[in-house]
């Protein structure tokens, strides 16, 4: 894909999306942090069902130790792996609260020692945060990035770098949030809707039809 078409894409991509953050429900950034770590290998969906209850109930990081492993694991069973992520929900609190006085880090490194947190969720917690150009590849992104031909590689630690090489740099702070959401509600893995897809004079999966 040509550069103009790149940019031409994020030009639309800004004009249509309008709020391009993630759906992720939180109240604060450790249970936005919370979230994330919910989040793998389970729809946002799932999770704000599941988190809807659970954040009203328990406020505080202490209200979650207190709680504990078992019971928190109880609360969240409706979600995939609950077991291991309730276990690593415990592990980062008591991390976020023993270390960083209760307060997510702003540094990759930092959040990436957390229990549950790889780079994928790191870098979503870096953008929704802090504001960080971070670009995190989930399979919406991984899917995406091929069609349009960004990547080649099924790797997400590639499609970053090969998006980090293309993407202007204007864009890079939303581009991943661009993508997911383009990726879930239009150009979607069982059933695209080319019909109303506003960057389909440019997808090359138009000319392969």
């Amino acid at each position: 894909m040509q550069k103009s078409d790149i940019e031409e894409i994020c030009r639309i991509f800004s004009e249509t999306i309008k709020f391009p953050k993630s759906e992720l429900k939180s109240f604060s950034d450790y249970s936005f942090l919370m979230a994330v770590v919910m989040s793998a290998q389970t729809t946002d969906v799932q999770v704000n069902k599941v988190t809807d209850k659970l954040f009203k109930k328990y406020k505080t990081i202490d209200d979650f130790l207190n709680l504990g492993e078992e019971n928190l694991a109880k609360e969240i069973s409706s979600i995939g792996l609950y077991r291991n992520k309730a276990k690593n929900l415990i592990g980062l609190l008591k991390i976020l609260k023993e270390k960083y006085n209760g307060r997510v880090p702003n540094s990759r490194e930092a959040l990436e020692s957390l229990p549950g947190v790889g780079r994928k969720s790191a870098n979503v917690v870096l953008n929704e945060l802090f504001n960080q150009p971070t670009i995190a590849v989930d399979t919406h992104v991984l899917r995406l990035t091929n069609i349009m031909g960004i990547s080649k590689s099924s790797n997400p630690l590639q499609v970053e770098k090969d998006l980090e090489k293309v993407i202007p740099e204007k864009y890079k702070g939303n581009i991943s949030n661009y993508l997911v959401l383009h990726g879930r509600y239009v150009c979607k893995a069982r059933k695209p809707d080319c019909e109303h897809c506003q960057i389909s004079i440019i997808c090359p999966k138009i000319f392969k039809k």
